[in-house]
């Protein structure tokens, strides 16, 4: 067991079936060999049979199996590991992103700065286990989206969860499922109807989670080629490590908390990395209890909490995608920006193999960037040498921005670029890196909302840590309200039990 976590306001949250800290912990009954979400609907185990656990590997690794009630492996991400800065969480984030399968412990620990025995120290330290224990964990997930929800042979789905053989995909299934591949296929709800080559998957959230504002904002910035918005759904080409793929989000059916995606991959290897970047993009992973707790008792930002709580962060799947159409859209409308992206696009990107209504490109990548002629696409030639210096460190590697990227570093390499000033270096974190904590100086809509609210740039860019990321959110919702169409009736918000007072982190000071 973790000895990070508060035994005693763990087994009070498991007591009470709270759903806010379903992927926050784990619990594991001693007398069954289960371990379960905290909002199990089973019947609530004696503390003394219990024990809690940071990570679903944790509790693997400790012998326990995944409830078939609850499927905890299915709970929405931990927000911690979007939250903090340090090299656990940033390990994390990158084994999410599949780098385990694709570099090995070796290349994530080069990654990180650290040897092979310092991370899997401080892994084993934290969370109980190591990387590759982590990593087996989300194949186990990825493998059981893929036997519930296709129909595929055994053995193809073995290979695209990233499994070395047949046989350690049967072992895993078992041990944390507790029963074959085949009876899993036979407990799950069966292959989806939708048209070949798609997968269709729910991808979980808490509680409330406005998923048609988070998909809305997104449509708003669609560019032509590369996304699409029908109004619905947000549709849009992702560029992943095996070739590019293309997924359609929609609100869950029926008023459900969560998205609906469907995606077309080029190999099915990179569902993991697929589901992952598309739960960073529409922040799935938050933590809406908490945030709204600290901005909502804030006098100026409490009628826009109340109004609108658990309102989302929209990232991209792309953070150096992200750092280009910044650049791109520098003093420019959202109007301007979508067309000079379109026109880079269409210059430079990957055409699909296959178009998918109208998209028909991947974003390029920094390399094709670096060396791209951009001299018809409309740019001055001050912001041309601005994407070609930004694109050159990105493909050099001297400007981290993947997954695992310290956030500070990326920033001072951010603001080295000539062109790339605070504003621009604020938004690739905000949205590019998903840092939630993240405030834009000098944004001219974030001016505008603060001047209503009888506030300043300068006393807002300390005011609302450690959400600040929320908090622009809010204000530009109140300053462009385009684009944060709001539901006609309350009622249309999914909601969970009362978010203020939120309660405490199960996590001891």
């Amino acid at each position: 067991m973790s000895e990070s976590l508060d035994v005693e306001r763990c087994y009070r949250a498991v007591a009470g079936r709270d759903a806010r800290f379903d992927g926050w912990f784990f619990t594991a009954v001693h007398t069954t060999g289960i371990y379960c979400r905290p909002s199990c609907p089973a019947r609530t185990p004696l503390a003394r049979n219990v024990s809690f656990f940071t990570t679903a590997a944790a509790a693997q690794g400790a012998g326990f199996r995944a409830c078939r009630r609850c499927r905890p492996d299915a709970a929405p991400g931990s927000p911690e590991w979007d939250v903090r800065a340090d090299v656990v969480a940033r390990a994390m984030r990158l084994i999410a992103d599949g780098e385990v399968e694709r570099a090995g412990v070796p290349g994530l620990a080069a990654r990180l700065g650290y040897s092979e025995r310092q991370l899997h120290r401080q892994l084993v330290g934290e969370l109980g286990v190591g990387a590759l224990a982590l990593a087996r964990a989300q194949r186990a997930q990825t493998a059981r989206l893929l036997v519930e929800t296709t129909d595929l042979p055994m053995a193809d789905i073995a290979f695209a969860a990233g499994f070395a053989s047949i046989r350690q995909f049967n072992d895993t299934v078992r041990e944390v499922f507790a029963t074959t591949p085949t009876g899993l296929r036979r407990t799950g709800s069966g292959a989806n109807q939708a048209a070949p080559g798609w997968l269709t998957l729910r991808l979980a959230a808490r509680a409330p989670y406005e998923a048609a504002e988070v998909l809305l904002f997104l449509g708003a910035h669609a560019v032509p080629g590369l996304e699409e918005w029908d109004g619905t759904t947000f549709s849009r080409v992702l560029d992943l490590p095996h070739g590019p793929a293309v997924v359609q989000l929609s609100p869950a059916p029926g008023g459900g908390t969560g998205v609906t995606a469907r995606l077309r991959l080029a190999e099915l290897r990179d569902l993991g990395a697929a589901v992952t970047r598309c739960r960073r993009m529409l922040d799935l992973d938050a933590d809406p209890a908490a945030v709204d707790d600290v901005l909502g008792t804030d006098p100026a930002l409490a009628p826009l909490v109340t109004t609108a709580p658990g309102r989302r962060v929209p990232a991209s799947p792309d953070a150096p995608e992200l750092a280009v159409r910044a650049v791109l859209g520098q003093q420019v409308s959202v109007a301007g920006a979508r067309t000079l992206t379109a026109r880079v696009l269409t210059a430079a990107g990957t055409p699909l193999p296959e178009p998918v209504g109208t998209l028909t490109h991947a974003f390029p990548r920094p390399d094709a960037l670096a060396d791209a002629d951009l001299t018809a696409v409309g740019l001055t030639g001050a912001r041309r040498r601005t994407v070609h210096a930004l694109t050159a460190a990105l493909a050099g590697g001297s400007i981290p921005l993947d997954p695992g990227a310290d956030r500070d570093e990326a920033r001072r390499a951010l603001l080295a670029v000539p062109g790339i000033g605070p504003w621009t270096a604020a938004l690739v974190g905000l949205r590019g890196l998903a840092d939630p904590d993240v405030w834009l100086p000098g944004d001219l809509a974030l001016r505008k909302s603060l001047a209503a609210l009888g506030s300043s740039d300068t006393d807002a860019a300390t005011r609302w840590r450690p959400w600040r990321s929320y908090a622009v959110l809010h204000l530009w919702a109140l300053a462009v309200p385009s684009l944060f169409t709001r539901p006609t009736t309350p009622s249309t918000r999914t909601h969970a039990t009362p978010l203020t007072p939120a309660p405490a982190l199960p996590r001891s000071a």
